[in-house]
């Protein structure tokens, strides 16, 4: 418990790798999040409250490039803290993060969304990613184990609108005996299971053939507009364009630029050479591609990801961007 609370001590303000926009010493206010499911490039994830979660996968760190901006629940980006994102856990909770090459370990408190590319399971401050020596590497296999006690203890202080600092604290005294350690509310027992009543009894009827259909006329050639057997029909019984109409439209994906929604947008070029780079570059993050438009005369190549249905999701996906070094992913709307 002891060495819980030394790995938070850096948890409530800033002490170094600073930079423009960091906490410092102003307090935050401190809010307890859970969140709705989420869709990012097709896959959707639920946000659930837990207290015993125990991972094994891939870890990452942030970047410089988010230092100083905002959390997903709402707390400031320090790259000095021992902090992590993590895409179901609810904000905050307590996790021990553990460095399977090495055996090294650090304490971590989760107040962020993410990582989601190539099927990482957490990402760590620089701090804590220093502390298991992964920094130069950029990523490790790893344990996540979540502490029940002190997830408990930052919950309550959360709820009550204390902030990193006062979470941290919380965690301290848990370890110095001073705080008691909060108790799990039991899950409430299952509902009773209704006795079904006994089937209605069943109604006999005669049974009467229905009338013949009336003869339909049979044509040599098929009129124009026929519809061939077995064709299918919408629901209004009209009938759908032939695959041959079709394969105009069918033969290559719309591209970006003519669909509508939240876009995340990477980069604008003036040749289309640098956007392929860029493209490149960023095609761990989804599916990228390059649109061509005019501003001020000039062509322009932009470089997004998207669309996304909702400004959440997309501003998702821009904060991962930021935090790995594109600062000037932003998000756009069509």
């Amino acid at each position: 418990m002891a060495a819980v609370a030394a790995s938070l001590a850096a948890c409530g303000s800033s002490s170094k790798g600073g930079g423009s926009g960091a906490s410092g010493s102003v307090a935050q206010r401190g809010t307890y999040k859970i969140g709705q499911p989420y869709k990012i490039d097709g896959v959707t994830y639920t946000p659930q409250e837990t207290f015993t979660l125990s991972e094994t996968g891939t870890a990452s760190w942030y970047g410089p490039g988010f230092h100083g901006k905002s959390t997903a629940n709402g707390e400031r980006y320090d790259q000095a803290d021992r902090t992590a994102a993590h895409r179901t856990l609810q904000m905050p909770a307590i996790v021990r993060v553990t460095n399977l090459e090495n055996g090294r370990s650090t304490v971590v408190r989760v107040n962020d969304r993410g990582p989601f590319a190539r099927s990482r399971v957490i990402d760590l401050s620089r701090t804590a990613a220093e502390e298991i020596d992964m920094v130069g590497k950029g990523t490790a296999r790893v344990r996540i184990d979540q502490l029940q006690a002190e997830s408990l203890a930052v919950k309550d202080v959360a709820l009550s609108g204390g902030g990193p600092a006062e979470q941290q604290q919380a965690v301290a005294q848990l370890a110095s005996g001073k705080r008691a350690a909060p108790v799990p509310t039991p899950a409430p027992p299952p509902a009773p299971v209704p006795v079904e009543a006994p089937p209605p009894p069943v109604m006999q009827a005669s049974y009467e053939p229905p009338p013949a259909a009336p003869a339909q006329t049979v044509y040599a050639t098929p009129p124009r507009n026929a519809v061939p057997f077995g064709a299918p029909r919408s629901a209004s019984g009209d009938v759908p364009p032939t695959i041959a109409s079709l394969s105009a439209t069918t033969a290559t994906a719309t591209p970006s630029s003519q669909l509508s929604g939240f876009f995340v947008q990477v980069g604008a070029f003036s040749t289309h050479e640098n956007a392929e780079k860029q493209r490149g570059a960023v095609r761990s993050y989804g599916n990228p591609e390059i649109s061509q438009v005019s501003a001020n005369g000039r062509d322009v190549y932009r470089v997004r990801l998207g669309p996304y249905t909702t400004q959440d999701a997309a501003g998702i996906v821009a904060d991962r961007l930021k935090r790995s070094g594109y600062g000037d992913a932003r998000v756009v709307a069509e």
